[in-house]
């Protein structure tokens, strides 16, 4: 398998030491990437130090939370310092310590509950008279014992764990609602965590530590915090609020940590902002953001003050004069901030699920990590919108409709990012209502040709517009360029469906307003290069019985157009216009039609209170075989005959599901896939903004990365709710796998062939035949276990 699409800002990143890398938690695993070319790191070749890195630190069971990089151990070589040791935290409840040269998992020590945030500071331990460095960390992590569903139960907790013993030391520091995140000081003496209204601040004895010498005081504020950031050389901390105010505590702790044990002197009157009897000189605040703070972060000089938040602009407070400065246009809400040892680049992360490097102090973006978009997500949405992907079958890439009204071309065996095409123009303003949605994106099969539809909202029911546009492959291999706008292209009805046809300049839209229209291009537009030539223009318009029209499609060599009205295949002449034949009724309104390669047959998919997956025969206009299953996704294959069918297996929340692969001749099973997070809580039970698949160009499942080759097979593609991708590989597994199918062999004259019916327990019977057709067992049973064990390099 192949699996990416990864969330890469579902926790702060971290710089190596030197700067030169930057990891990054990516679900299971930590990719590592150069600060340099923001791609991934491969080995490089020797004599280089860095010739035993790999791109991905593999070993948690769970998604990783947090990655802590420490100085590495006095013992370590020169070779070694060059990159520097971390350590990570995962929702296995595993802390896990990584030496990078090595990509070796040097120590792992057990929690036992999901962690959500950790920081090591840098602490001593006194032993015989001498300083020692002694690993601690500090860990937030979930209480599952107690009820998810009491809103009073305290389930988040702070711990601390010693990372040499492998064990937790001294009581918990917090308990709180949820699971709170763990920010630090530069110097490692302070940790702070928020906790709704109040910050939480602790000082650590980074000598001679003991756990009993933590000493802890609350700030307080009338509205609920949502970040916190530690000065690198004075005592001040700030925090955000979610009205988009900065607070600024100036010598917190000054009674407390004041190195008195038990000390609760009074504080004086007359202290600027503070409230209560809060432990500080004076609180101030700033305020610019609109709306609740991301992150705050100060320089490394202790001058400036980083902030950010869902405006998508980083503010440089100068805190001595109060003077602002900006970073604009991000493009999208900013999460976390995070600067360099060498100061000389800082990355901030988005929620579009991009982590921008700029190069400071001009805070210039240089390069960009990026993952999947999100898409457009708002109750304003109608009920009807299905979120679509657009498969791009020969350049096995994914087409993403993105919430800043892009296409994001998505690249499946690269794992990255190749281009983005603007559908619509929009300025990024984080209050802005969503005014309007890509509602479909379809590719030719050769990839050269794009076309969209985006939908204008209506606004109090007024002024609502339907915009078809096709787009044309440009000269470069990443770029499209507009070829034709077409407003309104079914009057005032919305488009279900859109099809291009297999080897032609030929494209159908299918509306639920009772028509579909068969487009085409200009064959002045096809024999010149110049966009201005370039145009769409509608051939014919045909209706079946003024049924709306809920899905099209062509066949494999373009001669059959097949339209669903409603729960009604209609058959067409796509050049005459003319009907040719009807198929019987389905059991409910058709959603999606498909079909199968070149062959005869036809895939129809039904999504209603009646749900239904039938194949249908074409040449007969009779069903060949149907099943009464509800399925979240289905796709055909344009060669062969393979099918395969998306099924949900429960109604919960981030449920599982099932992949199934079938023969369009044959209607069980020929292999299945389990799948993971199908739809999220917010979909219905018969919505389909949950997974999606496709039949893409065959990829190379082979374990070594640098072995993928193009190959004349197909690859079923899966995407799941999260925007998370796995690539499957289709061909049978197994005896025919290795040595195919064994010879029929004909039934004796005057014996009754005997019925065929397929096993419940396949396993049991798949080394059975005459012993004189099968291999030896001591051949055929090492290479049935090869071919299922998957094959890694090893590092010496």
């Amino acid at each position: 398998m192949i699996t990416g699409g990864q969330s890469y800002v579902s926790a702060p990143p971290a710089f190596s030491a030197d700067g030169r890398l930057i990891l990054i938690c990516t679900g299971r695993v930590v990719s590592v990437f150069s600060t340099s070319t923001a791609m991934l790191v491969s080995p490089a070749p020797p004599p280089s130090p860095l010739n035993k890195l790999v791109s991905e630190l593999e070993g948690h069971e769970g998604d990783v939370t947090a990655v802590a990089v420490v100085a590495p151990p006095a013992a370590a070589t020169a070779a070694a310092k060059l990159v520097s040791y971390c350590w990570t935290a995962g929702l296995d409840g595993v802390l896990i310590y990584w030496d990078f040269m090595a990509a070796e998992a040097v120590r792992k020590v057990q929690v036992g509950l999901p962690v959500h945030s950790m920081v090591v500071p840098n602490i001593c331990r006194t032993t015989k008279g001498v300083e020692v460095p002694t690993p601690f960390a500090f860990v937030s992590v979930e209480d599952t014992s107690k009820p998810a569903n009491d809103p009073k139960a305290l389930r988040g907790q702070t711990r601390i764990y010693d990372l040499t013993k492998g064990r937790q030391v001294g009581n918990l520091l917090a308990e709180t609602r949820k699971p709170e995140s763990i920010v630090e000081s530069s110097s490692g003496e302070f940790l702070g965590i928020k906790n709704k209204r109040k910050l939480h601040v602790w000082r650590v004895p980074t000598k001679d530590f003991k756990a009993e010498k933590i000493r802890k005081i609350k700030l307080h504020h009338t509205k609920n915090l949502t970040t916190l950031a530690f000065h690198p050389s004075e005592r001040v901390v700030a925090g955000g609020d979610v009205s988009g105010r900065i607070l600024i505590w100036r010598s917190f702790g000054n009674v407390k940590f004041s190195g008195e044990s038990g000390a609760k002197s009074k504080v004086d009157d007359g202290r600027d902002g503070v409230r209560g009897e809060d432990d500080a000189d004076t609180c101030t605040t700033l305020h610019w953001h609109s709306s609740r703070v991301g992150f705050l972060r100060f320089s490394s000089d202790g001058a400036y003050l980083f902030s950010g938040g869902l405006e998508g602009v980083i503010v440089v407070w100068q805190l001595d004069t109060g003077k602002r400065k900006f970073k604009p246009r991000l493009g999208s809400p900013l999460l976390f901030f995070a600067e360099s040892p060498d100061s000389s680049i800082s990355c901030v992360s988005c929620t579009s699920n991009q982590v921008y490097l700029l190069k400071m102090p001009n805070m210039e973006v240089i390069k960009s990590i990026a993952g999947i978009k999100q898409h457009i997500s708002s109750p304003s949405l109608p009920a009807s919108h299905r979120l679509l992907y657009g498969y791009d079958f020969t350049n096995r890439r994914i087409a993403i409709p993105t919430n800043d009204y892009c296409i994001q071309f998505y690249d499946l065996v690269e794992n990255n990012e190749v281009s983005e095409v603007q559908i619509c123009e929009r300025n990024f303003q984080p209050v802005d209502d969503i005014t309007m949605y890509i509602s479909l994106v379809s590719l030719s099969i050769d990839g050269n040709l794009m076309c969209t539809v985006d939908v204008k909202l209506p606004e109090e029911e007024l002024g609502g517009l339907v915009t078809l546009k096709f787009w044309n492959h440009g000269s470069n291999a990443r770029h499209y360029f507009l070829s034709t706008v077409i407003y309104e292209p079914h009057s005032d009805a919305g488009v279900s469906a859109v099809a291009f046809c297999p080897g032609r300049n030929m494209a159908v839209s299918s509306s639920l307003g009772g028509n579909f229209k068969v487009w085409v291009q200009s064959v002045s537009s096809q024999l010149s290069s110049e966009r201005n030539n370039s145009g769409w223009r509608c051939q014919s318009v045909g209706s079946y019985k003024k049924k709306p029209m809920t899905a099209a499609a062509f066949s494999g060599d373009g001669s059959v157009l097949a339209v669903a009205a409603e729960s009604v295949i209609t058959l067409w002449d796509p050049d005459n216009n003319a009907l040719v034949g009807i198929i019987a009724e389905a059991l409910s309104p058709i959603t999606n039609l498909s079909f199968v390669g070149t062959s005869a047959f036809l895939m129809s998919l039904s999504q209603s209170s009646r749900p239904q997956v039938a194949m249908w025969n074409v040449s007969n206009l009779s069903m060949h075989w149907s099943y009464s299953l509800f399925a979240e996704a289905a796709c055909c294959s344009p060669d062969g005959t393979a099918f395969a069918v998306l099924t949900r297996l429960s109604c919960s929340a981030e449920q599982d599901g099932v992949l199934l692969l079938f023969d369009a001749e044959n209607p069980n099973p020929v292999a299945y896939w389990s799948v993971k997070k199908v739809c999220t809580a917010e979909v219905s039970l018969h919505s389909t903004k949950g997974g999606s698949i496709a039949f893409v160009k065959g990829i190379s499942l082979a374990a070594n990365a640098n072995d993928l080759k193009d190959e004349e097979t197909l690859s079923l593609v899966y995407i799941n709710s999260s925007h998370e991708y796995v690539v499957f590989d289709p061909q049978p597994t197994g005896y025919a796998s290795i040595y195919g199918e064994l010879p029929k062999l004909e039934s004796a004259k005057g014996v009754s062939d005997i019925p065929f019916i397929p096993s419940d327990r396949p396993w049991e019977t798949i080394f059975s035949g005459s012993s004189h057709v099968l291999p030896p067992l001591t051949k055929l049973c090492s290479t049935f276990l090869s071919s299922l064990l998957e094959k890694q390099n090893c590092c010496k």
